[in-house]
Parts: structure tokens; C-alpha cells; sequence
């Protein structure tokens, strides 16, 4: 199995490095008389069900005897109050710097001995879709909150009977279960904004006074991901599918934050002119050693922004997380989405709305793209410098998306940079740096760049960006060179592109590097160096400002 979780009464626990201080104060909370184990989905839904404030529309559950459900399931929803995204301010990591782990200690001790009068249900899941790699997950979680067990239940793959002898034939890891402790109502002057406070070497965490569904998302594959790190694969927040081609394959990654074509790029098909196959459009891991790749979770946790009621994909819904209900013609019960009673508006869908879905890719990754949001770079760029790949994709900039909850003091309108457009990660970003250097310097590995914004004043469309792909893909594109960068080119679009004798686009260009450096330099300085970087890094940034003087 991939996780280690009993031990022989004979074991010197003190010496065994899985347990920690922070380990144990969170698992032992799992062992109270005010516990309720919950071990199937069917027992989840009518939890939710009966819960106060759940919604149940007259939206039947598509296949629900395939999902384990009732055969009257309906989709359920339940809205949280006035967060409805992800709260980074609330993040803090056990061993980096300005994290004091006796404080944090105390505080956590004091928090599950005040919700002792509490009764919590537990769930049991795995993470990771394939032998190579899977890994246990408990959870825990109040009465009151039955709507978030349900959901995360149907996010992840249910540690059911049948899931359990798969687990127990899985390759081995010398890695404890991980465990997440959850309390929505806990309250503290010193954490306005909440605490998700992870202990990511122990794979514990702890989700306090945060109720949006996706921080228990979020949580487990921080966890997640730590483990895949610590254990030769790089650890993706993106999207990746699989492109057939008539005499080969094209396995393509896409990596961006939130609203930013991410699910896009992964889910289309593209107009059904070519076959293929999906991964996962969120998470997944890559191995280091072949570039095979491993889906972490089964369903999808989708914004249900751009799905009016008339839309076929409803029919794959399961729960809504933020979303108004409103009478049809018919007296039913149904979904007002459209971001219009908040944004965010989320919705659990099932796997089945994917139909082209596998849970690894055996073959190796063949290309790697990150999705910018920066006006001065064009629709598509190439990248043949394996360094500089690794940089952007380190540097990639975007917005912010209504995914997260803007504490503040932060312009949400800014552009920001997110390495490797993962805001979860929990080990120092050089780390991370090197592993997506270590892909990039495979062989006949490509990387190219997605500004799914705008350049010129114009909006790149999902069309624009889709029929891109498909000439790469298809090996009918034809790249030219980006001004005199020697390992940049940029594929012609009419109306997109850059004009290098305009001294106004060479000034933003040149701020978008400098950005970039600034970016990398702080990285130096910033938690006491945690997150410090190479040379090469600054320095190839550097290079490209030099060759706009």
C-alpha cells in the first residue's frame, strides 16, 4: 500500500520519523467518543440531505447507481456566507521560517479541546488514481457542515471496500496517512482571516474557521503533492490530455491559475476535428524517472460561471457550493449560476462528464505550456532554451481570480506571479524549480507560452487559443523568430502580431522582464531565503533585458 498507518506495539515510536508533535495532536482527535466514522456515499447524501440550510433541487443525479448514490439523488446545494474563495492569508507551514512551531502547537491544542462538545463525522479517501501512486486521506469534520464531508466524498475516490484492496497492492511509500482536521466555526482574535495550518512533512493539516469547500481541497493535495515531491514526481496544479494523432501521440500539459483557460485547453474537443484523451484538468503528478503521469482525484470542482441552466453540462453536476436556486416553469427547484448571486459560484461534477477520461498517461510528457495573462507577450510563444522554459514558467504571470478571497490591502487588479502557478506548494520553490528543469531537459520536450488575455488591445479568445494547439499539435504551425531572442519565437496570428520598431511595446515588454527580475531577486530575501534561487535564473531573466537596450 502507498501509506504506512499501524505499527507493532514494538515500535520505538519516539524514533520513527512519521509522527511529529503536530501528528499527533491532530490524528488522536480522530479517536473521539464524539466521532461518527461515515463509510458511503449514500450514507454522505443523506447526511447532506437532512443538513440545515442544504437546498434540494428537482436536478436529478445523472448515473447515480454507477456513483454508489440513491436512484432519486438530486444535485444539493449549500452557500457559505461572505467568503466564497480560497483565504492564502490563512496559510502557515510548519518549518519555514516565522512559523513558530510552539505557538502554533498551543494553538492547535486549544482548538480541538474547545470543540469537544462537537460531534464530527470522519471520511476516508485516497489520493492518487494509480498503483504507482496512491496515498490514504481521513478526514474530519462538525455536524453542521455535512454538505462540505458529501462534497469532498465525491471530489476524491471513496476508500470503500473494493478501494481498499486496490490501495493495499499499490507501490509502497514510506509515508504516513495523511490527516485533516476541519472546524468552519472556530474563531480567533490573532487569525482574522482563519488558519490553514499544515505540517507538511507529517502530512497533517489543520482548516480552522474557514468554510469554502475548496480550503479542503486545496489542503489534501498540498499534502498530496508534498508526498508525490518527496518521492521522485513533480507536482502539477494544471490541466493535461492527450492528443491521437494518426501514426502517434501528443501528451500536452497546460499550467495557469483559476479563470484562466486552464480547464478550457484541458476539457475541449476542440470541435470534435480531434480525438482525445483527458488526465485530469486540476492536479496531477509527473514522474521524474519515465514522464509518465498520475491523476490525483476523479471528479472536478468547476465554476459554474459560464453554465446557464440550458447547458448540457449541468446534467453531470452533484453538489453546488455558492450558487443561487430559483422556480422554473414548472414549479422546480433549479440553478441560478452565472456568478449571479456571488463569484466563485462551484459545482462537484462527475467523472462521467468527461467521457475521453484515463487516470495515467503512460507515455512521457511531450510538451508543457504556462498560461500567461500579460499584455505584452502574443498568443503563442516558443521556448527552446530548456533554462528559460524552467524561468517562465517560474516567473508566470497572471490576475487574480474570483477563486480567492482578496484580503486587504491587495489590488486584485494587479498582475502577480505565481511559480509554476501553483499557490500550495509547501517546500522551497528551488526545489520545484529543478524538478520542472529536470522534464524540460528530456529530450524533444517543448514549452510554450498561453497569454490568454490580451495583446494589442484585443482579446485572445478560446478560439484563437484552441485552433493554436491544434496546429502545434498537428505539426503545421510555423513559428517566427520574436524580435532577436534567439530561443523565443512566436507563431503569426492576423491582429496579434508584435511590432518591435513601436518603442511603447519595447518599454512594455522590457517592464514585464523587470517584473520578472524584481520577482526573482525578492525571492532571495523573502522568508529569511527559504525561497531562494539560482543564479541562472536571474541572470537568464537578465539576458533577455539586455537584449531589448
Amino acid at each position: 500500500m502507498s501509506s504506512i498507518q499501524h505499527f507493532s506495539v514494538d515500535d520505538l515510536i519516539s524514533d520513527n520519523p512519521i509522527f511529529s508533535n503536530f501528528r499527533s495532536i491532530i490524528e488522536t482527535a480522530f479517536y473521539g467518543n464524539n466521532v461518527t466514522p461515515v463509510s458511503t456515499i449514500s450514507e454522505a447524501y443523506e447526511l447532506a440531505y437532512q443538513s440545515p440550510g442544504t437546498i434540494v433541487t428537482d436536478i436529478p443525479i445523472l448515473q447515480a447507481a454507477e456513483l454508489h448514490l440513491p436512484p432519486e439523488s438530486k444535485v444539493l446545494v449549500f452557500n457559505d456566507g461572505q467568503i466564497v474563495g480560497r483565504t492564502a492569508a490563512a496559510r502557515k507551514i510548519i518549518g519555514q521560517p516565522n512559523v513558530d512551531p510552539t505557538y502554533y502547537s498551543g494553538i492547535l491544542r486549544e482548538a480541538i479541546f474547545n470543540s469537544r462538545n462537537q460531534s464530527f463525522y470522519q471520511g476516508n479517501v485516497v489520493v492518487g488514481l494509480a498503483s504507482d501512486f496512491m496515498i490514504a486521506v481521513h478526514l474530519l469534520i462538525p455536524a453542521g457542515f455535512e454538505n462540505n464531508l458529501y462534497s469532498y466524498l465525491l471530489n476524491f475516490q471513496l476508500m470503500d471496500a473494493l478501494q481498499s484492496d486496490i490501495y493495499q497492492q499499490s507501490q509502497a511509500y514510506d509515508e504516513g496517512d495523511l490527516f485533516i482536521y476541519s472546524d468552519p466555526e472556530w474563531s480567533h482574535p490573532d487569525f482574522p482571516y482563519g488558519l490553514t495550518l499544515f505540517d507538511p512533512e507529517h502530512n497533517v493539516a489543520a482548516v480552522l474557521g474557514l468554510r469554502y469547500f475548496g480550503e479542503l481541497k486545496k489542503a489534501t493535495l498540498t499534502l498530496a503533492w508534498a508526498v508525490a515531491h518527496r518521492n521522485g514526481f513533480v507536482a502539477c496544479h494544471g490541466g493535461m490530455k492527450q492528443y491521437i494523432l494518426p501514426q502517434s501521440q501528443h501528451t500536452m500539459a497546460v499550467f495557469g491559475l483559476s479563470g484562466s483557460g486552464k480547464s478550457t485547453i484541458t476539457l475541449s474537443n476542440h470541435h470534435n476535428q480531434q480525438e482525445t484523451k483527458i488526465l485530469h484538468d486540476d492536479a496531477f503528478i509527473i514522474s521524474k524517472t519515465d514522464g509518465s503521469s498520475i491523476a490525483l482525484e476523479p471528479s472536478y470542482f468547476d465554476k459554474t460561471q459560464d453554465y446557464p441552466m440550458k447547458d448540457d453540462s449541468i446534467k453531470y453536476f452533484l453538489t453546488c457550493q455558492n450558487v443561487g436556486v430559483t422556480l422554473n416553469n414548472n414549479n422546480e427547484k433549479v440553478l441560478l449560476t452565472e456568478d449571479i448571486r456571488n463569484n466563485n459560484g462551484r459545482a462537484i461534477k462527475s467523472h462521467f462528464t468527461v467521457p475521453n477520461r484515463l487516470n495515467q498517461f503512460n507515455q512521457a510528457i511531450d510538451s508543457i505550456c504556462w498560461i500567461m495573462k500579460d499584455e505584452s507577450l502574443p498568443p503563442i510563444l516558443k521556448i527552446k532554451d530548456p533554462i528559460l522554459a524552467t524561468v517562465f514558467g517560474l516567473t508566470l504571470a497572471t490576475k487574480r481570480t474570483s477563486a480567492e478571497n482578496i484580503v486587504s490591502g491587495i489590488d486584485k487588479d494587479a498582475l502577480v506571479i505565481e511559480p509554476f502557478a501553483n499557490p500550495f506548494r509547501c517546500f522551497p520553490l528551488s526545489e520545484d524549480y529543478e524538478d520542472f528543469k529536470t522534464l524540460f531537459n528530456k529530450e524533444n520536450m517543448a514549452c510554450y507560452l498561453l497569454n490568454t488575455g490580451y495583446f494589442n488591445g484585443q482579446k485572445v479568445t478560446p478560439e484563437i487559443t484552441l485552433n493554436s494547439i491544434e496546429d502545434i499539435v498537428n505539426e503545421t504551425s510555423q513559428f517566427e523568430p520574436f524580435g532577436t531572442f534567439e530561443d523565443i519565437s512566436f507563431l503569426p496570428i492576423e491582429g496579434f502580431s508584435p511590432d518591435f520598431s513601436n518603442p511603447a511595446y519595447l518599454e512594455l515588454l522590457r517592464n514585464s522582464f523587470e517584473n520578472r527580475l524584481l520577482f526573482l531577486k525578492e525571492m532571495d530575501f523573502l522568508m529569511d531565503g527559504y525561497n531562494s534561487l539560482p543564479q541562472e535564473t536571474v541572470d537568464t531573466i537578465q539576458s533577455l533585458i539586455n537584449e531589448l537596450k
